[in-house]
């Protein structure tokens, strides 16, 4: 399971002019069953994924395709956590 940072970069002023693409992006991770959750880090810092089932390589790719990410709106951050611990609600997550 991976965490995924997206935190505003220099180029945050031109985010406007890539939104559909990275909302089409959003939506292919989601259709395709690797998004989980995403959703704005706050206050205003950028967003954040949660992804599953997909290895850190592939998932790595994925991003390198988000436009925000390609056009330097936003840096991609990584976090792999390995669940040892979750409430039953989520055994989804582990199967």
């Amino acid at each position: 399971m991976f965490i995924v940072l997206l935190t505003f970069a220099d180029r945050k002023s031109r985010a406007g002019e890539f939104m559909e693409g990275h909302k089409a992006w959003l939506k292919q991770g989601f259709r395709e069953g690797v998004f989980l959750v995403a959703g704005s880090l706050q206050p205003n810092r950028g967003g954040g994924i949660l992804a599953h089932q997909t290895t850190r390589e592939a998932l790595q790719q994925r991003i390198e395709e988000d436009p925000f990410v390609a056009e330097g709106v936003v840096e991609a951050e990584v976090l792999e956590i390995d669940p040892a611990r979750r409430d039953d609600r989520l055994n989804f997550l582990l199967a």
